[in-house]
């Protein structure tokens, strides 16, 4: 029998838990042409909730664009990217994408070929004879085009939003800015893993993008929506869990779905069938979870310096909101200095290791924080 517990990938279907009232906001913004910053912590499961509200869009009265920025590294992949998304959101057959392209990228020069389940996909390649064609206007331009094209609304997803902070200048986000002011019909979802990267983008007066939408936060899942998926999934599959037990289940891993669904997967498994999961199989769980990963804490962990180590230390075994830089932390775990501390939370910050959050740093892996506590 397949485990019932998903993790690791975009979750669909009857694996997804809850966000209803996540799915009604983000649909009414996208229904008012908003542009909104949608952000959280990594593995919260927001990819698979704004892929959610995109498949519950009308097909009918609305064209959805959905772009990962993640392997993008400047302007001309950022093109590229777009364009992609743009012809395959519009066109299905290997004809239609050619047109499509064709019609909407001057400069571009598309090539369509099929994928393993036989799927036309596009490619784009460059026209060298005409390099007076302002590409980057282009292409966001499109979305207010698409819509008059096909007589629909339009909503355009920038999944890894973030990632543009790492182009090498901010002509993107200089023109994104200007061009998203201006498409009042179009609705932007601008989504990003790395909160205070997001946060610094909207809020930041010196930034492009500053208050250029509306921000929307993406939580934890509460317990009580927890333990009716839980015990769903056990008993569907003919095995029990107690409430008490999954109340404990989400004590640990604090209602990340990422973490809480990556638990009850290997807890499913020690769980015999017809049998009820006992107290006791969570450290078991919990055990098996951290030898798997053992092997790429260790190299993370010795890839670090010493300051970095004696930082991530303290922060796994102080309770949450701990001021690092406080005389009495930097004494503790003998960082010396509070710019040595600093150092060591740049560092870790750019390796994304850790995350600030209200005014604090914070290590989001729960398992990662567990393995460094019991090394200690």
């Amino acid at each position: 029998m397949r485990n019932p517990f998903q993790y690791g990938g975009v979750v669909s279907g009857e694996s997804f838990c809850n966000r209803t009232k996540e799915v009604a906001e983000l649909k009414r913004a996208i229904e008012n042409a908003e542009k909104l910053f949608v952000y959280s912590e990594r593995r919260l499961g927001k990819t698979s909730l704004i892929r959610k509200v995109l498949r519950e869009l009308p097909k009918e009265e609305f064209l959805t664009v959905y772009i990962d920025l993640w392997p993008t590294d400047g302007e001309t992949s950022f093109v590229l990217a777009c364009a992609k998304a743009f012809s395959e959101a519009m066109a299905t057959t290997t004809d239609k994408l050619l047109q499509t392209a064709k019609t909407f990228f001057s400069r571009l020069v598309p090539s369509v070929s099929a994928n393993d389940d036989g799927k036309p996909v596009v490619t784009f390649g460059f026209d060298q004879k005409r390099p007076d064609v302002p590409l980057l206007e282009e292409i966001l331009a499109m979305p207010a085009q698409a819509a008059e094209k096909e007589g629909k609304r339009v909503v355009v997803v920038f999944d890894e939003f973030q990632q543009i902070l790492e182009y090498e200048s901010d002509v993107v986000e200089r023109l994104l800015r200007s061009s998203i002011q201006h498409q009042t019909d179009v609705a932007y979802v601008f989504c990003g893993s790395r909160k205070h990267l997001i946060r610094q983008m909207f809020m930041d007066s010196q930034r492009p993008m500053y208050r250029s939408g509306s921000h929307y936060p993406l939580g934890l899942i509460t317990e009580d929506h927890w333990q009716g998926f839980i015990a769903e999934k056990f008993t569907e599959t003919g095995k029990r869990i107690g409430a008490e037990t999954i109340s404990a289940i989400c004590r640990l891993t604090e209602g990340h779905p990422f973490y809480t669904q990556h638990l009850c997967h290997p807890l499913w498994e020690l769980c015999e069938t017809g049998g009820e999961v006992k107290p006791g199989m969570i450290d078991q769980a919990t055990t098996l979870l951290l030898d798997r990963e053992s092997y790429a804490f260790m190299n993370l962990w010795e890839s670090l310096p010493r300051n970095s180590r004696r930082l991530l230390k303290g922060i796994a075994a102080e309770a949450p909101g701990i001021q690092v830089f406080s005389s009495e932390f930097l004494r503790k775990y003998q960082l010396g200095s509070s710019s040595n501390a600093q150092r060591a939370v740049e560092q870790l910050l750019k390796k994304d290791v850790i995350d600030k959050e209200e005014g604090s740093v914070v290590i989001p892996d729960r398992f990662f924080r567990l393995w460094i506590n019991s090394k200690q």
